[in-house]
């Protein structure tokens, strides 16, 4: 297996398939080539299965392109939270989706989904067992000094912030299940 990038800061991640995710390895280890690929996550139903499941987390405005997301992970002691200047730009917030973690998981586009992380895939050590998954848009460009000519400055927040923490019995579902992350109104 290749050696993905770890997730400790923000990071730019890219789809030409109009999706991003965060998934968990183990769950598609049949997952070996676009053959495989195809009846698992190409359409909707397959999506929605490892959804449900807890195996994929969708990060879906439906737009390719190249993104920033931040991932931070919490634990038993202390949940991972918003800092205030991302909390300051949030759009809109998912409601949570369940992310079941054999020790690992993998943030890509939806196309890069497989048994073995793809060199670019990045990968985030999470304990065992379930895990609550906030996703945050953030409107970064509104943020006074985010950009400079035209392009994202250096310290200008990251379009997603994607909130991983321990399910706990006050927050075990039930969970999102959509392909869409976001819905208008929410």
């Amino acid at each position: 297996m290749s050696d993905p990038r770890p997730a400790a800061a923000p990071v730019t991640v890219a789809t030409d398939a109009g999706m991003l995710a965060l998934w968990s390895p183990a769950a598609f280890s049949g997952v070996v080539d676009h053959a495989s690929w195809e009846p698992e996550l190409s359409e909707e139903e397959g999506r929605l299965r490892h959804i449900r499941a807890g195996a994929l987390v969708p990060i879906n405005i439906r737009s390719d392109g190249a993104f920033g997301v931040v991932v931070r992970a919490g634990s038993a002691a202390a949940d991972a939270r918003l800092t205030e200047r991302e909390s300051a730009y949030v759009v809109v917030s998912s409601k949570p989706y369940l992310l079941r973690s054999r020790g690992v998981a993998c943030l890509s586009g939806i196309e890069a989904v497989a048994g073995e992380p793809w060199p670019d895939t990045v990968r985030l050590d999470l304990a065992d067992g379930d895990h609550s998954v906030v996703v945050h848009l953030i409107d970064w460009e509104a943020e006074p000094g985010s950009t400079a000519d035209g392009k994202p400055s250096q310290d200008a927040l990251a379009d997603f912030v994607v909130l991983v923490n321990p399910a706990s019995a006050a927050a075990s579902g039930p969970y999102r299940v959509a392909t869409d992350t976001f819905e208008l109104g929410e």
